[in-house]
């Protein structure tokens, strides 16, 4: 089923540099951004307008193969972080599951997918990516309470609604920003960011991101070669949605 404009009404205010497609309520913002992607263009936001749920996706055009272009992901997972971070209640926590699941002091809030066009090779420059997010706004009447006691919304965790469509603008610069600062300082500064969100799994592990995006943990001298987790077969699994529900699993 194709998705359909929302009210022209409803909007964002968004950064120079984006354009806005706004969906009615049971669009598909990560799918319709892969749909429109190649015509649409660079800085193409796609915005769902849900009360439960906070959802959009935005087109992007690398100029770097696909393995290494991938590292897009990082980028966007930063800007995410930033955007929920300027909005929310002091001393509370943004971190990550690699690579892509949201967490916010803890519980499950949502998460981002990435797309690419099917046909590109690992050495070819895609034509788009598309990163898209999906953050629980507002705890879910039908999920049982024994589930939703595992999750967290924004609204239960103290944000108002308001902030809903403010995280999705303040996304839009930080990502702006992420970029920048890619293209100034290289991606180290991107990876150090995102790791500083990733908890650490064992004392001393030092931790880096291959230029494919998998991640690379190693132990001090002398404790063997780095343990590699592959960035494809992660978002392939995409552990942390629920596409039966389109959205974030509780847990």
């Amino acid at each position: 089923m194709a998705s359909r404009p929302a009210n022209p009404k409803q909007t964002l205010d968004l950064p120079p540099g984006y354009s806005l497609v706004a969906l009615r309520e049971l669009g598909d913002a990560f799918a319709h951004g892969c749909d429109i992607a190649a015509e649409a263009g660079a800085g193409t936001l796609v915005w769902v307008r849900r009360y439960d749920l906070v959802e959009f996706a935005v087109v992007l055009e690398p100029d770097e193969p696909l393995a290494s272009a991938r590292r897009a992901l990082f980028a966007g997972m930063n800007a995410v972080a930033d955007a929920i971070a300027a909005h929310c209640p002091p001393e509370r926590e943004v971190n990550f599951d690699w690579p892509d699941a949201v967490r916010f002091d803890g519980g499950l809030l949502g998460g981002a997918r990435l797309g690419w066009p099917k046909d590109c090779a690992e050495d070819d420059i895609p034509a788009w990516l598309v990163f898209g997010v999906i953050l629980r706004a507002a705890d879910m009447a039908h999920v049982e309470e024994v589930q939703a006691a595992s999750g967290v919304s924004l609204l239960s965790e103290g944000f108002e609604m308001i902030d809903t469509d403010a995280i999705i603008e303040s996304f839009a610069r930080h990502l702006m920003t992420a970029f920048d600062r890619w293209n100034e300082r290289g991606f180290e500064a991107i990876a150090r960011d995102y790791l500083e969100r990733l908890p650490v799994r064992k004392a001393g592990e030092r931790r880096t991101i291959d230029r494919n995006g998998d991640l690379l943990a190693a132990l001090p001298a002398g404790g063997g070669p780095p343990e590699r987790t592959s960035l494809v077969d992660a978002l392939a699994r995409a552990a942390w949605y629920d596409p039966q529900a389109r959205g974030p699993k509780f847990g």
